[in-house]
């Protein structure tokens, strides 16, 4: 009886301690895992500037929702294999020099980006167009995290802004260095980056 006792207790503790370990795994897995980046951030008002070819430029309000900072790092987008994040400045002569933003955007927490004409934005150094008003365009943006947040971005027809790279700024992009035919001075092709018409408002436009 002893032995037979023996045999059915052992059992019994291992599968005792079997649900205390299962049990432990499952309270960890219930906890709440940090949010990735995309999950915590919203896109206000997406919309990309139409163009028959070359570049153009996206923008938009990005906002972090969460209780932790993010980096967007990258974009990408099926109409274009050459996408940067880049950064607009005054260039202390009346121009706005523009220059691929290194280590991409941070955004802290329940702060906002702003991408807009004339200052930061996503520049598509070369597209497979036309991108014509009224379509859209997918748009994928990755952070540091490598997470990433999908969304349409509506094409506009709009007027455009002046503005040009940095002097010691290198964007050898093939026929489209320094953004396509410039002057000495590299003065950009002001439709690639755009005004808003009239007062500035957008129509409705996507969230993700």
């Amino acid at each position: 009886m002893r032995t037979h006792r023996t045999a059915v207790v052992l059992p019994a503790l291992a599968s005792v301690a079997l649900l205390a370990l299962t049990g432990c795994s499952a309270s960890g897995a219930s906890g709440d895992p940090a949010a990735d980046a995309a999950s915590v951030i919203t896109v206000d008002d997406p919309w990309v500037k139409a163009a028959e070819d070359g570049m153009t430029s996206s923008f938009g309000l990005l906002e972090n929702t969460g209780e932790e900072d993010v980096t967007l790092v990258a974009v990408e987008s099926s109409v274009s294999e050459d996408i940067e994040l880049h950064q607009t400045s005054d260039d202390g002569s009346g121009s706005m020099s523009m220059e691929e933003k290194e280590g991409g955007f941070d955004i802290a927490a329940g702060d906002s980006l702003e991408l807009a004409p004339g200052g930061d934005h996503i520049m598509f150094m070369d597209f497979d167009g036309p991108l014509s008003a009224g379509d859209s365009v997918d748009i994928t943006l990755i952070f540091s995290d490598d997470s990433r947040l999908e969304y349409d971005a509506a094409i506009r027809d709009f007027a455009g802004a002046d503005e040009s790279y940095s002097d010691d700024e290198d964007h050898d992009h093939g026929d489209h260095n320094d953004h396509g035919d410039q002057d000495d001075e590299a003065d950009h092709d002001e439709d690639a980056h755009a005004g808003r018409e009239g007062d500035g408002g957008l129509g409705d436009g996507g969230q993700s």
